[in-house]
């Protein structure tokens, strides 16, 4: 697959300022290191600069700032990163879906399919099921009894939707996901076993929300889990049951939200954060990797744990710090507690 665009068809898309020849032609796209003729860099972390001058790129992404010293042409905006982020809609090489039913597909009498709609090879809708305009199931996906997908949605391979389900509009789920799953509810039956509690609820997904591969939401007890817009989840991350993640909210991988949690609005969890259930996050919470929240948060900013309780984390950064002093720390206090002990 090819691609051909001129500078000045990029600085248009872009509203960004053109220092350069307009009629350049880009093929591609590439980092600074890398990238050599018709190619296009961004520099978005001021970390990598240094490579700008040996930079081989037909042009670069930059602000204003790093342009004044560049002598090769560029585009020049505030954000050279998301300018690359919308960019990249114009590179991609993913196969558009063919707008069509497959044979193989089954799918119930009572569900309905709206128009252009893509249907692969092993595909199951069953009864009632709502496909909205635009929508892409991939091969072997299952969507179950009434749930609604809304339109112009994309649906991976082998991803099991169950029943009830409801979500909006260019919803995207990565391959081999599971959304409405039974819940881990069970109630001791007094005599060492587990009595099994069905969960009732849904699980409700807003609009423009990604999730990644191999992740699993749980289906409510009662309510639904309820997933709210622009949230963004990586792949294997688990969502339990009646947790409530609110708007533009992102999960990177193996976080864990454990059931009845609510995270507020743009909160950002890194790899393998968990949160216990029935706790609640404030908006605008950041947790770094693999902190584990056991308490409300209710103010906003940026917390750690790890190998200490749950704090903000500059405070942290300064006692873990600190934790690997503590052996150096521990010897000088035996030797002036030998010497007061003389």
């Amino acid at each position: 697959m090819s691609f051909d665009y001129s500078l000045g068809e990029i600085a248009e898309y872009l509203s960004a300022e053109l220092r350069g020849n307009p009629e350049v032609r880009i093929t591609g796209l590439n980092t600074l290191q890398s990238a050599g003729p018709g190619e296009l860099a961004f520099l978005a972390n001021a970390k990598y600069q240094s490579q700008l001058q040996d930079c081989q790129a037909q042009a670069v992404l930059l602000v204003a700032a790093q342009a004044d010293g560049y002598a090769g042409d560029c585009l020049v905006l505030d954000n050279p990163y998301l300018g690359y982020a919308r960019l990249t809609a114009w590179f991609a090489t993913e196969p558009k879906p063919q707008i069509s039913i497959h044979p193989s597909a089954v799918i119930h009498p009572t569900a309905v399919i709206a128009d252009e709609v893509s249907i692969g090879p092993n595909v199951v809708v069953e009864a009632d099921a709502v496909i909205g305009r635009g929508s892409c199931l991939e091969a072997n996906s299952f969507v179950g009894a009434r749930t609604r997908i809304g339109e112009r949605c994309r649906i991976g391979s082998n991803v099991s939707i169950y029943h009830d389900v409801i979500m909006g509009t260019q919803v995207r789920i990565h391959s081999g996901s599971v959304i409405g799953a039974d819940g881990f509810g069970f109630a001791p039956d007094g005599q060492g076993g587990w009595q099994k509690i069905h969960q009732l609820g849904g699980v409700s997904i807003g609009n423009n929300v990604e999730i990644g591969a191999c992740t699993t939401v749980d289906r409510g007890a009662l309510e639904d889990t309820r997933i709210g817009n622009g949230v963004i989840i990586d792949n294997h991350v688990q969502i339990a049951h009646n947790v409530v993640i609110g708007d533009n909210t992102a999960l990177a991988a193996y976080s864990g939200i454990a059931g009845s949690a609510v995270l507020g609005r743009n909160c950002i969890l890194g790899g393998d954060a968990c949160v216990v259930g029935h706790v609640t996050l404030c908006d605008n919470v950041m947790l770094t990797a693999r902190t584990l929240v056991t308490k409300n948060i209710t103010e906003p900013g940026s917390y750690s744990s790890g190998t200490t309780p749950l704090m903000k984390t500059a405070a942290w950064r300064k006692n873990s710090a600190r934790i690997g002093q503590l052996d150096d720390m521990a010897k000088r206090l035996k030797t002036i507690e030998k010497k007061d002990n003389n």
